[in-house]
């Protein structure tokens, strides 16, 4: 060895490994929530909202739920997330003219242009329900009816049908 090669003292090097190690660790841990912005909704939804989350299944469309985080109205699936928020509004495409898709006693408000673009992720939501749900579906699940059958039970066990869509 020359006099000039100097070898880096041994707990530096180790202590550099584990660094590296325990912070791929925690990132792999800390990335498993799912962000989901907070919204208001009025007190009577949030307690429909509340039953509806506890009905709801561990999985949807063979993707094992989720933890969130920000919104104690919404819950995740997979990765990418599907995602469900509860106590939502119509989406302003939704019109009395509208289309609707029924799965298991269910109507769910699909945009034209989602059905179309294949490669598009699917914004669906529920139509005519004492509290409507917005799921989130990555493209990547896509053509799959799964999401919308697997949630059918908890929606139809904890909701109920006002006006079905026409």
């Amino acid at each position: 060895m020359s006099a000039r090669t100097r070898r880096r003292p041994l707990p530096l090097v180790a202590g550099v490994v584990v660094c590296a190690v325990l912070g791929a660790t925690l990132a792999a841990c800390g990335g498993n929530e799912v962000d989901v912005p907070s919204y208001d909704v009025a007190p009577s939804v949030r307690t429909a909202c509340q039953k509806l989350l506890a009905a709801l299944p561990d999985e949807v469309a063979d993707q094992k739920r989720r933890t969130t985080e920000g919104s104690d109205l919404a819950t995740a699936w997979g990765d990418p997330a599907i995602v469900l928020r509860c106590g939502v509004g119509l989406p302003e495409e939704f019109g009395p003219l509208s289309s609707c898709q029924r799965a298991n006693g269910v109507d769910w408000f699909v945009p034209d242009r989602i059905i179309e673009d294949q490669r598009a992720d699917v914004v669906m939501t529920t139509v005519g329900r004492s509290v409507n749900v917005e799921v989130r579906v990555p493209a990547k699940y896509r053509p799959s009816l799964a999401p919308m059958t697997d949630l059918a039970p908890a929606l139809t066990a904890s909701t109920t049908v006002v006006k079905a869509c026409q």
